[in-house]
């Protein structure tokens, strides 16, 4: 079969369980065949479908996220690797290199803390984005920090980047400029559906209201924070005000921003 006609069976396979099914299907090809889905598009007339399509196409229909079928995740601006070690990056949390793109304009942080690094996204996206800055991320799981330091290494940011465990800020000496925290934040009992049935849940709950882990690093944040330097907390769509009060709590300023479907996503905490 060539290309088009099992681009569009995919397609209609897919439609039954996701709602970006012709993006799925044309990405799982791109990735059978070792190409970027813009080069599998521009050339599918003159390429035949690979023999490890099917079996791409049968993780996807159980339900398994693309990001860790191909492997990979475009954020920001830097390609990532990610395993089931890790949170996928989404989108929305950008919200947080934008907000610290918007404090620092015209000067740059030269230090940089990532609570609950992950694959390392934020922080490497804020080290890719400030040249001269220095980064440290953290996290409770040797195998997401593997992930991490296997992704600083690809991008040749390494020398910028070191990775530890620990637990949130204890331990940590600062204060940094900057801080980006994606804290787990979904309620131990709420009702999941989708790509995050299959996400680590070390990285999504956070006990009965989904604020544990707020109430662990809220305390430390005063003094991580640097003069004139911000966190940027991601948060659920329903955790503003209860997020904002504990900030505020400990003398912090706080500023909240949307994401880009007009939800609350990220509160900024300045000294």
């Amino acid at each position: 079969m060539s290309i088009a006609p099992a681009l569009r069976e995919a397609t209609a396979r897919l439609s039954a369980t996701s709602d970006t099914a012709r993006l799925d299907a044309e990405l799982l090809m791109a990735h059978a065949l070792g190409l970027s889905r813009a080069d599998m598009l521009l050339r599918q007339r003159d390429l035949a479908v690979p023999a490890a399509f099917a079996a791409l196409l049968d993780r996807r229909l159980n339900g398994e996220p693309i990001a860790y079928i191909s492997g990979m995740r475009d954020f920001w601006t830097i390609s990532l690797t990610v395993t089931p070690d890790v949170l996928i990056p989404r989108p929305d949390s950008e919200t947080l290199i934008d907000a610290a793109v918007a404090h620092f304009a015209g000067r740059a942080p030269a230090s940089v803390l990532d609570l609950g690094t992950g694959s390392g996204a934020l922080l490497l996206a804020a080290l890719s984005e400030w040249p001269i800055a220095q980064g440290l991320g953290i996290d409770t799981s040797p195998g997401a920090l593997a992930v991490a330091q296997g992704n600083a290494k690809r991008l040749g940011l390494a020398d910028r980047a070191q990775f530890r465990l620990g637990d949130w800020g204890q331990g940590v000496d600062g204060p940094f400029d900057l801080l980006l925290i994606n804290p787990p934040y979904i309620a131990r009992d709420a009702a999941l559906a989708g790509d995050v049935l299959h996400e680590p849940g070390s990285a999504l709950f956070a006990g009965s209201d989904g604020l544990d882990d707020y109430r662990r690093i809220v305390p430390d944040l005063p003094r991580l924070i640097a003069p004139g330097g911000m966190a940027a907390i991601e948060i659920g769509y329903d955790q503003r005000l209860a997020v904002t009060a504990l900030l505020e709590g400990v003398g912090l300023a706080v500023r909240p921003l949307r994401d880009l479907a007009g939800l609350d996503r990220c509160l900024v905490a300045t000294r």
